[in-house]
């Protein structure tokens, strides 16, 4: 049995008896065509299941791609699963399809993502740009009118939009609450490489909390992972120490995960901990989990809504737009710190 195909603008011609110029018109509607072929030619595309390469046009008639390119860092994330979908539902109306590749935080393999987008003429380019990278190779890109977006963590070398959470302030909140609950030894756990914007925000935070209640910074009391089971050693490192902290501040959901499988593991019900950015089943957890959450959905709304703006002719000066975190008190950081 020969093998099946694709149809291709030929067979659509071949079915109806006209050229492949004339379905071509009929299709892209950039040329006379009676409405008796119009009806024939579409009646044959949808008998034959023909699906045009919109790419290849789109290219040769220097128009842009009816697509948005979207760089993440881990698809697996739930976080960035949840922005991924929030930018997808926004474009939707607008009859745009989302692209979606990950970068796996490698300066290389996001440009290298990037230009392959860039190639296809994306409408849009919405970037979660990765530690070391630069991008005043997009300037070009930028200046022509393709609308950048940063999401998440601003870019280096180009003034362009970006939605970013307010990862300090929220850091802080969730430290002074594990403070107001009389805790003064806080442990940190923080995510990987000690550059990353979103760490090194929330690290600032939980040192201005730490400051603002007179609350000496020790470092022996910061440890970093990049993956659940790092964090789990981190905390076993934070715990094992002479003068252990009695609450911990997980830098992101990962590092959440992490430490509330130990303290399990350990039997350790006695450390209060506030967790950035919410985890699934958080309120199933005993005690549940109390967190400074994000709002990836909103981020990835703002991303959306940013971008759509430009493409519709917004030329207004690049901006920063900080999407608001909240504290959710569930119980694991009310617990109060053991009296001296």
């Amino acid at each position: 049995m020969a093998a099946s195909r694709r149809p291709t603008l030929a067979d659509v011609a071949r079915e109806v008896g006209v050229s492949a110029k004339t379905v071509s018109r009929v299709l892209n509607e950039d040329g006379p065509a009676s409405a008796q072929t119009r009806e024939q030619v579409l009646a044959a595309v949808a008998k034959l299941g023909f699906q045009p390469n919109l790419m290849a046009r789109n290219i040769r008639v220097g128009g842009p791609d009816t697509t948005i390119g979207l760089v993440i860092p881990d698809l697996a994330n739930p976080f960035f699963g949840a922005v991924a979908r929030a930018i997808e539902d926004t474009v939707r109306e607008r009859g745009l399809t989302l692209l979606m590749g990950s970068s796996a935080d490698d300066p290389d393999r996001e440009r290298a993502l990037t230009d392959k987008f860039l190639a296809r003429r994306v409408s849009i380019l919405i970037v979660v740009p990765s530690v070391g990278a630069a991008h005043s190779h997009l300037k070009s890109h930028r200046t022509a009118g393709l609308p950048i977006v940063f999401l998440d963590r601003p870019g280096v070398g180009l003034p362009t939009d970006s939605i970013v959470s307010s990862n300090r302030a929220g850091a802080q909140e969730g430290v002074a609450h594990l403070i107001a609950h009389g805790h003064r030894r806080i442990g940190f756990v923080g995510d990987l490489p000690t550059k990353l914007y979103t760490r090194r925000e929330r690290l600032a935070g939980y040192r201005a909390a730490l400051q603002e209640a007179d609350i000496p910074y020790d470092r022996a009391l910061v440890a970093n992972s990049h993956d659940q089971p790092g964090a789990e050693a981190a905390t076993a490192q934070l715990l094992a120490l002479a003068d252990a902290p009695t609450a911990l501040f997980a830098g992101n959901n990962i590092m959440a995960l992490g430490i509330v499988a130990q303290l399990a593991r350990s039997k350790r019900k006695d450390v209060a901990v506030v967790a950035f950015d919410d985890v699934s089943l958080a309120e199933t957890l005993e005690p549940a989990l109390t967190v400074v959450a994000q709002d990836p959905e909103e981020l990835g709304r703002s991303a959306a809504a940013t971008a759509l703006a430009r493409l519709d002719g917004d030329r207004s000066r690049a901006r920063t737009i900080t999407v608001p975190t909240r504290l959710i008190v569930r119980g694991s950081g009310e617990q109060r710190a053991p009296k001296p």
